[in-house]
Formats: structure tokens, sequence, C-alpha cells
């Protein structure tokens, strides 16, 4: 019997941190919102909005609360039937339930900041926390010359030259819940914004459902901190099918020449 396409999912590159739910979902189309909510009913610790409230997935009411301050006051997140994005919003919250508390916190936060102020835009700190929400990843790395590579965006030295010890010593979890709905059909130029966790060489033996709790618990701990990643700009923009394995073609060194997905750094 061949897999369902949740099941062919889970077996693809950076869909890691959800492979597990993906499997146990089956099917080729999302759950709905009923199903995703037994799922909550069966954690011992449900995820909880920043406000100290249960999550639950609920259809969209059409109100004037506002998406992040709706999910803040009840833990109601909108989830549409037989949306993916929704879909993978949901499984990051099971994935990453820290993270997503302390994203949702801070976009509330500011967002009451820009209305005691006055203000209407939605400034840098909301747009940086959508920004990882939906396109984020987490790169943990056991080598800081890797990660110095990747900054400076010498892709084809990063990617095929040292391919083995990026193998060895790098490890790539999506975060963005719009990064997994885009992966369903890979596109040229599909990028995401990147974080880096620096690990210890024997963190990457670790059992992947203990490595995905523990970026939880890190990346809480740093978007915790007021002023970490409170600008668009702080993120790193790592092109996602450059990482090898990600698609058959980056076998290929020639792959790396295409600058629609591989440009240089921009000088300051």
């Amino acid at each position: 019997m061949s897999d369902t396409f949740l099941e062919s999912l889970a077996a693809r590159p950076l869909f890691e941190p959800i492979a597990g739910w993906l499997r146990a979902f089956g099917g080729e189309a999302p759950p709905d919102a009923s199903v995703l909510n037994a799922v909550l009913g069966s954690l011992p610790a449900p995820p909880r909005a920043a406000s100290g409230v249960p999550i639950r997935f609920v259809l969209p009411d059409g109100g004037s609360a506002g998406y992040e301050t709706r999910v803040h006051a009840q833990g109601e997140v909108e989830t549409r039937p037989g949306n993916w994005h929704d879909f993978f919003n949901a499984l990051a919250w099971l994935a990453y339930p820290q993270t997503k508390r302390i994203l949702n916190g801070r976009h509330h936060a500011a967002l009451q900041a820009q209305r005691a102020a006055g203000r209407g835009e939605r400034g840098a700190v909301r747009d940086a926390v959508t920004q990882f929400d939906e396109c984020g990843i987490v790169v943990a790395s056991a080598s800081a010359s890797l990660v110095s590579l990747l900054r400076a965006h010498a892709w084809k030295e990063l990617f095929w030259q040292r391919r083995t010890q990026v193998a060895r010593e790098m490890r790539f979890f999506v975060f963005g819940h719009a990064t997994w709905d885009q992966l369903r059909a890979p596109f040229v130029g599909l990028t995401a914004k990147a974080v880096f966790l620096e690990v210890e060489a024997s963190w990457l033996a670790w059992p992947l459902p203990q490595q995905v709790v523990d970026v939880d618990v890190r990346l809480a701990a740093l978007f915790s901190q007021p002023d970490a990643h409170a600008r668009p700009r702080d993120f790193q923009p790592l092109p996602l099918l450059g990482i090898p394995g990600v698609t058959a073609e980056n076998v290929d060194p020639a792959y790396y020449d295409d600058t629609r997905q591989f440009r240089p750094k921009r000088l300051a």
C-alpha cells in the first residue's frame, strides 16, 4: 500500500520536527479542527497562549479582535478547514509550544505599545515576529566556521566544498508554518529566516524528539529577550534548496552557481 500524502511529507527533509504528527494523521488533506483539538486534549501539558489560557483550534469568526489578540485573550487559534497553511501552524504549536507562546506574547505586547502611543503602523517588532513565525528556521551548529560561511553567503563553499562537514555538524529545524506549506511544492528561491543555536557535538547525536524539545526551550529563551531579533533584518536568509539532500539537483556543484537562489552578501 502506498503512503498517503501526509505520510510522504513526513519522509521529506525539513519536515522532521512534525513528521510524527504527519504520520499519525495520515490522509491526503489536513484534518479538521476537531481532530487537532482531540490531539491537544491527549497531551499531558497542552500549549498555552502568552496569557496562560490553553489554546484550541477554532474556525474564523469574522470578528474585529485580530488574530494574535484572539489567541492571547482566548487561546483561540483560527484554523480554516482544509487549509494547509493553518494546519502547519497547528503543528508548529504542537512542536514548539514554548516558543509559540513567547512569540504570541511579544506580538501582543508590541501591539499594545503601539496602541498606547497612538500609532497605527505594524512596527519592526511585529514584522520580525511575524516573519519568523511564518518563515523561520533554526540552524543548530557545532561549528562556528560553518556558521560564519552561512552568514557570509559563501553558499558553494558551505554546501558543496564543506558538504560532509555540514551533514556531520549542522542540523536544520524549520519553525515557520508558511515554509512547511511552501515545501509541499518547493520552488527556486525558496528562502527561510534563520537564527543560530550553538550546540555541542554530542547534542547532534541526541534523538530527534529530544533535539526538538531543546530547540523549543532555547528559542523561547532567545525571544524572551526584548532586543533579540527585534527587526526583520536581524534574521539570516537561508536558501532552503541549497541544504544538502533537500533537492536532488544540489548534488551537482554547478547548482550553487545559480544567483537567483545563492545571492552574494550585499555590502552594508
